[in-house]
C-alpha cells in the first residue's frame, strides 16, 4: 500500500510539473504574441507602401529603398543577417530574373534576417513574404499596401517578437529565417532563386510559413474581418495542419476558411505565392491570405484601406504557428505526397 501511495504521489507530482510547464509556455507565447501591435504594423506599412517607394517594382529604385528601410528595422532591433551570409541581401542577377519572361528587370535582392535556435540551430523555420509590387503605371503609383506590404511588415513584427523572446531566455529551439522575397509579381523569382540557392540545406528546412495579403477583407467576409484563408497546410503534412489549427484555437481565435485549399479551386492560389517553391521541394508549407478585393493590383491598394486590427491578429497567428514549429520536439512529419 505504501508503495502504491508513493507511486500515486509521484504521478501526481509529475502531472503537476507538466501542467505548470505548459502554463508557463502558454504565458510566454501570449506575452510575445502581444508584442505584435496594430500601431507598430501601421508605422512600418505607412512607410513601406508610401509613394516614396514608387510601387516597389522588382529591381527598381523604390524597391531598393524599401529594402533599406527593412534592414534598418532589423539593425535597430539587433536582429542579424544569417550565419553564412555576408549581408542582409541575397543578390539575384538580372540575367536570372529575365531568363523566363524577358521583362527587362534589373538586378534585385531577397532580404533575410535570422534568429538562431538554442537547441536545434541547424533546423530552419522559414517565415516569408514578398516585398515587391508592380511599380508605377501611366504615372500612377501602385503602392501595394495589402499586396504585399501587409506581409512585409508582418515579418518585421514577427522577427522582433522572436528576438525579444531570445533576449529574455525564451528563444526558439530551431532557427527562424525571415525571408523577404523579390520578384514574386513577375513569377515567384525570388523564392525560386532561394530554393535553387538555399543558404541552409532544404533538407534542414522544417517548414515555410508564407504571408501574402493579410490586411483587408474580401467579398465573402463582408460582415467580419475575423477570418483567414489557410492554403496548403494539409497538402504534405498532417502535423502542419494540426499545428495551424491548434495555434489558432489556443491563441488567436480567427475563423479559418479553407475555401481556397481545394486543389480544384480555379484560382489556384496554392501555386501563386512564394511558399510553392518550398512545397514543390517537399517542404511542408502554409499560406496565410485574406483573399482578393476590389483594389487588388490597382493603384487604390492604399494604407488607408488596411484594417489594422485584422492585420494584427493574422500576424499573431503566423507568429504562433512559427513558434510552435520552432519549439516542438519533432519537426512536422511529411506523410503526404499528393495533397490530400
Amino acid at each position: 500500500m505504501k508503495k502504491l501511495l508513493l507511486l500515486s504521489g509521484f504521478a501526481l507530482l509529475t502531472l503537476s510539473c507538466a501542467s505548470q510547464k505548459n502554463a508557463v509556455a502558454t504565458k510566454n507565447v501570449t506575452s510575445y504574441m502581444n508584442l505584435i501591435t496594430a500601431e507598430d504594423l501601421k508605422t512600418n506599412l505607412t512607410i513601406i507602401a508610401s509613394d516614396e517607394m514608387e510601387g516597389r517594382d522588382t529591381g527598381s529604385k523604390g524597391q531598393k529603398k524599401a529594402g533599406q528601410y527593412l534592414i534598418e528595422q532589423y539593425k535597430k532591433n539587433n536582429i542579424p543577417f544569417p550565419k553564412g551570409a555576408n549581408s542582409y541581401f541575397q543578390n539575384i542577377s538580372a540575367d536570372y530574373l529575365n531568363a523566363k519572361y524577358h521583362e527587362n528587370l534589373t538586378d534585385s535582392e531577397n532580404i533575410w534576417a535570422f534568429i538562431e535556435g538554442s537547441e536545434k540551430p541547424d533546423e530552419i523555420v522559414v517565415v516569408s513574404a514578398h516585398y515587391d509590387h508592380v511599380g508605377v503605371k501611366n504615372g500612377e503609383v501602385y503602392n501595394g499596401a495589402d499586396d504585399d506590404g501587409s506581409g512585409t511588415v508582418a515579418l518585421v513584427s514577427i522577427a522582433k517578437a522572436f528576438e525579444k523572446a531570445k533576449e529574455e531566455g525564451h528563444g526558439p529551439k530551431r532557427s527562424i529565417l525571415i525571408l523577404h522575397m523579390t520578384g514574386e509579381e513577375h513569377g515567384l523569382h525570388g523564392s525560386r532563386y532561394y530554393s535553387e540557392h538555399p543558404l541552409f540545406p532544404l533538407a534542414n528546412t522544417v517548414t515555410d510559413v508564407n504571408i501574402d495579403m493579410i490586411g483587408r477583407r474580401d467579398e465573402f467576409h463582408a460582415n467580419s474581418n475575423n477570418y483567414i484563408y489557410l492554403i496548403g497546410s494539409d497538402y504534405l503534412s498532417s502535423d502542419l495542419y494540426k499545428i495551424c489549427e491548434d495555434a489558432n484555437k489556443n491563441y488567436v481565435h480567427l475563423n479559418i476558411d479553407y475555401k481556397y485549399n481545394d486543389k480544384s479551386d480555379p484560382n489556384r492560389f496554392y501555386y501563386r505565392s512564394d511558399h510553392y517553391n518550398f512545397a514543390k521541394n517537399g517542404i511542408p508549407s502554409v499560406f496565410l491570405f485574406n483573399g482578393t478585393h476590389e483594389d487588388y493590383h490597382k493603384p487604390t491598394d492604399e494604407v488607408s484601406k488596411i484594417e489594422f486590427d485584422a492585420l494584427q491578429k493574422r500576424t499573431q497567428l503566423a507568429f504562433t504557428i512559427a513558434w510552435e514549429l520552432a519549439n516542438r520536439d519533432q519537426r512536422p512529419i511529411v506523410d503526404k505526397t499528393d495533397g490530400k
